[in-house]
């Protein structure tokens, strides 16, 4: 069944979809977001679940100018409320290398006297100073798998804000970064916070614990995430979002 784009079913699926990309292919040094969903799809099957198809254009918030497109299947299974949906990605083309940006976030990092420590990513008026937006760009790669993991067909996540970072010191070359941040989610109008990410420098993810505190509109979370060179893709144990 076709369904308009503008439809609230198929920007969520297309929510689910883009978080689970950013999860895989974003870090410091890339941020992707949502353009336009030019199209969508809905397939009901019978004892499984819907599964919906889209069609997505991308763009990098670092690079405005330069977008991708792809392509989505998000499946929700049916009577399943604690499981994640399947998401299956194509990117047509190929994103922008992000390996020189990396490398100068890393040594950034590793020449400050102090410990980063910073609060309100962006603040009150949006705004992001240039030094910051990798660490911000951190906390979309770790919130695109708490969204990916926790949506459901009457969802739709949106990181809205980090609420404070500090880097944590460490006896070895590996930065680790604790986040606490602002979840939105946009049906509900329920904010989520906080989680603590911790961050091995680049790009692989393991969230090794989630557990929440709910209290009406509040949700607390811990996370941590780590980053290795060795390996190609995230890692990740179990995270849930407890409602």
């Amino acid at each position: 069944m076709e369904l308009p784009p503008s439809r609230f079913p198929a920007a969520r699926a297309a929510a689910a979809a883009v978080g689970y990309l950013r999860y895989l292919r974003g870090g410091p040094g890339r941020g992707l977001e949502l353009r336009e969903l030019r199209r969508a799809r809905r397939q009901d099957i019978d004892g499984v679940g819907h599964k919906y198809h889209l069609e997505l254009e991308l763009e990098d918030v670092l690079d405005k100018d330069r977008t991708v497109n792809c392509t989505a299947e998000v499946l929700y299974h049916l009577g399943s409320k604690n499981s994640a949906p399947d998401v299956q990605v194509t990117v047509q083309g190929e994103l922008r290398s992000t390996e020189e940006a990396d490398k100068e976030f890393y040594n950034w990092i590793r020449s400050l006297e102090k410990e980063l420590v910073a609060e309100n990513i962006p603040d009150s008026h949006g705004n992001i100073p240039p030094e910051l937006e990798p660490i911000h760009l951190l906390a979309w790669v770790a919130s695109g798998y708490v969204i990916w993991q926790n949506s459901t067909e009457n969802t739709k996540f949106h990181l809205a804000q980090v609420k404070h970072v500090k880097q944590v010191k460490r006896s070895d070359e590996d930065l680790q970064f604790d986040f606490v941040v602002l979840l939105h989610e946009m049906v509900s109008q329920r904010h989520t916070l906080p989680w603590n990410v911790t961050s091995h420098f680049p790009y692989s993810i393991r969230i090794l614990k989630c557990c929440s505190l709910s209290s009406k509109q509040l949700i607390c979370l811990n996370l941590c995430t780590f980053f290795s060179l060795t390996l190609s893709h995230p890692i990740v144990s179990k995270c849930r979002i407890f409602p």
